[in-house]
This record gives structure tokens, sequence and C-alpha cells, in this order.
């Protein structure tokens, strides 16, 4: 039996890059075929919690949502360090100001707004957008302030905002390891043994990436909403690394300590297995 896996990702370029090889034939998939989707991060969030798909990218803070019928792999995340959600406005901003802000965020699941909630839990004044539109958000007043993620790191300045706070500092600061921000996630229905060939699979398609970057270009180019090829880069840099490869002591330890103070604050209710 050869098993086709349904699979939904972003279209950013870190999930384009590292899911390239594995969809193209260029790793070996033990027998496996692939269906992929594209998806905006909140709406794989809310994939996964539907149960839609076989393998799913989501937001570290969304699996404890999800952890009884998906289990995470240790391949294809986004952990590191310096790439971090950037709270951004078109003014000067102090901190004490936070919590009585308007603020766009990326989505309620995302670990962008984890983030925002462990540092500033009396900032509830909150409302989601696709990530792409929270620049635009800012600058027409609908809000005080937004959550950035992805490439509009990048852009942000250029359009006149300005930082406020950089999300994964206060995380680094908090922890000194690196920021889980999105996992790949399994059906636990499938098989133990099709689950570990995903993972390896999956392990060598980044691989692979990494070692041949302008293999994924026009792949990565086709699905990433007119960035510029020099941006995409840029993104791929700042969020594909070892992590991305396997997570490794390390990063276990830091998905475990993101979510473990997130059950601490009393943002999650149910107990759930995290590995």
């Amino acid at each position: 039996m050869n098993p086709k896996i349904q699979i939904a990702i972003s279209p950013c370029p870190n999930d384009t890059f590292m899911f390239w090889a594995l969809l193209h034939g260029q790793v070996h998939t033990f027998g496996m075929t692939f269906s992929a989707a594209m998806r905006d991060i909140e709406q794989l969030n809310r994939a996964a919690t539907e149960q839609e798909f076989d393998v799913v990218k989501i937001s570290y803070a969304h699996y404890p949502k999800v952890a009884q019928t998906y289990q995470l792999l240790t391949a294809g995340g986004a952990l590191g360090f310096g790439n971090g959600p950037l709270l951004v406005s078109r003014r000067k901003i102090y901190p004490d100001e936070i919590p009585h802000l308007r603020i766009a965020i990326p989505g309620i699941d995302t670990t962008a707004n984890l983030l925002l909630t462990m540092a500033f839990p009396a900032a509830t004044h909150k409302k989601e957008y696709l990530f792409s539109d929270i620049e635009e958000a800012v600058l027409s007043d609908e809000a005080d302030a937004g959550l950035l993620i992805h490439e509009t790191r990048f852009t942000y300045a250029a359009k006149g905002l300005r930082k406020i706070m950089d999300m994964g500092e206060y995380w680094e600061n908090e922890t000194g390891l690196p920021l889980p921000l999105g996992a790949i996630v399994v059906r636990r229905s499938l098989s133990e043994e099709t689950k570990q060939y995903l993972n390896t699979a999956l392990r060598e398609s980044v691989r692979y990436a990494m070692q041949n970057p302008h293999a994924t270009d026009e792949f990565v180019a086709r699905h990433a909403q007119a960035m510029s090829l020099d941006v995409c880069r840029k993104h791929i840099s700042l969020y594909v690394n070892e992590f991305s490869v396997d997570l490794g002591e390390k990063g276990r330890l830091a998905v475990q300590t993101l979510l473990s103070r997130g059950t601490s604050a009393g943002l999650f209710s149910e107990t759930f297995n995290i590995f």
C-alpha cells in the first residue's frame, strides 16, 4: 500500500523552501505520494482543529488544542533566535501604554499572540487580521499597533512604522532559548511506520533545500505573493536553520518551555502530550 498524504502548509518562503524536495520527488518518500494545499497560518490552525489534512503546518501555540488528534514532527519547524514577531505602531509607544492599545494580531492561536499575552496579559483590545494586512490596519488607524510576522518584519520601516517591541527578544531574555513559532504536525491515526517515514522524508527535504537553495527559487517565488526573491531569501535565512532539520534537545526544551509557560499562565485548559 502506497498512502497518499494530504499536506497543508503556508505559501511563505520558509515552508515552500523546506517542502520543495518532498513534493517534487527529490528525496526518498518510502512509497508515499502527496497532495499539497496552501493556506494562511490561522487558516491552517483551523484546518488542524477540523482535522482536514494528514500533515499540517500550525502555530506552536495552537498545538494544545489539537494534540489529541495530531502529534509533532521533529523536522520542518520554525524555531530560532532573532526571528520573533514585532509589535509596531505609527508613533512612539511606551510599555505602560500597550495594555490600552487597539492591537491588530495575525490570529488568536498564533505564537505571536501567545507571546503578546504572556508579556502583556492586560492587553485585550485585539482584532484578528490576515498577517499581510496588519501594516495597512495600523497605517490607516484601524489599529494603534500591529503584531507583525513573516516577511512584514522586513517591510514595516519603509512604510513609516516603528518598532515598539521585539517579542523574540522578550522570549530570549526570559528563557535564553530559541523561539518556537511554527510546527509541522501529523495525524496520530496514521501508522507509526508512516509517521516515521514522513519525519525522515521531511528532514531530508529540508537538508536538500539547504544544500541546493537555488533549486527551490521558482517554486518559492511562485507562492510568495509578489515578494521579491531577495526578500524571499532573507525570509528563508531567518526561519530555516538546524532546528528545522531536527529540533534536537534545545529545540524540544524550547517547545516544552513555551507550552508549559502558556499552561502556567492559564492560557491552555487541557492536559496534552507535547512529544
